[in-house]
């Protein structure tokens, strides 16, 4: 089923936001052309038109699945591509949560997939990723309901142009983009172990990520300006790491970890904060739920099925680095992030690769 998907050769994953990420002007000539030929290539391949393309070789079948008693919980999910991945695991009978930080707009996505779907069993949960207290407390009702967990989808993400604290004091990106996807993940294992061999961690990741090496600065207090775009890919990096490390410690439990990678999605992080990209290719943008498309994918496959610790693509296998960045990193240097993440978040006692 997954193996048999055609993997895309190296060049094909290349950043969706680049442009957005490196200005092109801070760079040297080569640099430059180099980062307008991966828009280019980019253009060709992560828009709408190449969904398209690439869905011809889709197997519907692979997505006709029953997730009737299965448990699902979806973080940023009152709109966009979490909204869609709600709706669509929802529209095959699972139990959907919904992990929203504002109650009025949870409410309202929670009444729209109930109406389109007919399942009543979609609910709201009330948690902002940039409070750890909240997480804390999320988890806590989730996990002593001793019910399993089949599917986390970390989606909720934040990309602020201005350095700003989260209430932890924690600077805001990392705070919902790390910390908060550390914390949740780590502390919803016991129920994702329950739900062992079919629990499952999904990480909407960005191809930003490609053009970022980890970095040791997690909350940017040493840098002379503060790049929200730079921070915000440093993120996705770090989750694709994340569920590397994540892999080597529950993997042997019976719990896959994927990250993933949406191509370019009409959503409003783009809008907001990247205006002039979205300016360029808003009538080539993915919609939201071809934007997800992948993660309902992931959501559905069995494990056994896919790759543990990869990086996906439109339903296949994705490279996590582009000859020429220098991006690639050691298992030590994992290990030594993580245990920053874990001492940041309160958490550093939790996963240790034994």
């Amino acid at each position: 089923m997954g193996n048999s998907i055609t993997k895309y050769p190296p060049h094909t994953s290349s950043t969706i936001h680049l442009q957005s990420h490196l200005s092109i002007k801070d760079w040297s000539v080569s640099n430059a052309y180099r980062g307008i030929s991966f828009f280019t290539y980019g253009y060709l391949n992560f828009t709408r038109s190449a969904f398209l393309k690439h869905a011809k070789g889709f197997q519907e079948k692979e997505m006709e699945v029953d997730m009737t008693g299965r448990q699902c919980v979806v973080t940023g999910s009152n709109q966009g591509i979490g909204f869609a991945s709600a709706e669509a695991l929802a529209a095959r009978g699972a139990t959907v949560y919904l992990l929203c930080r504002n109650k009025e707009r949870g409410e309202k996505a929670v009444e729209n997939i109930r109406t389109k779907t007919g399942n009543p069993n979609v609910s709201l949960e009330v948690c902002d990723l940039s409070s750890l207290q909240q997480v804390k407390e999320f988890a806590t009702r989730y996990t002593s309901s001793e019910q399993p967990l089949h599917v986390l989808v970390n989606n909720a993400g934040a990309a602020e142009n201005e350095r700003v604290l989260s209430m932890d004091g924690l600077e805001k990106n990392f705070a919902v983009n790390v910390a908060g996807v550390y914390a949740i993940t780590e502390l919803l294992m016991p129920a994702l172990e329950r739900a062992s061999p079919d629990g499952r961690v999904i990480t909407v990741s960005s191809g930003g990520m490609y053009a970022a090496p980890l970095t040791e600065d997690l909350q940017y207090e040493h840098e002379k300006k503060f790049d929200g775009m730079l921070a915000y890919a440093n993120n996705k990096r770090v989750q694709v790491a994340l569920a590397e490390h994540w892999t080597e410690v529950y993997g042997p439990k019976g719990v896959g970890f994927y990250t993933m990678h949406p191509g370019w999605v009409d959503t409003e992080i783009i809008k907001r904060n990247m205006p002039s990209f979205y300016s360029m290719v808003q009538t080539s943008l993915r919609s939201s739920d071809q934007g997800a498309d992948t993660i309902v994918w992931l959501a559905l496959q069995p494990n056994s099925s896919l790759q543990n610790g990869a990086f996906y693509f439109d339903r296949a296998v994705a490279p996590k680095h582009l000859k020429g960045f220098r991006t690639e990193y050691t298992n030590e240097k994992v290990s030594a992030l993580v245990s920053k993440i874990g001492s940041l978040c309160g958490l550093n006692h939790i996963s240790k690769i034994q």
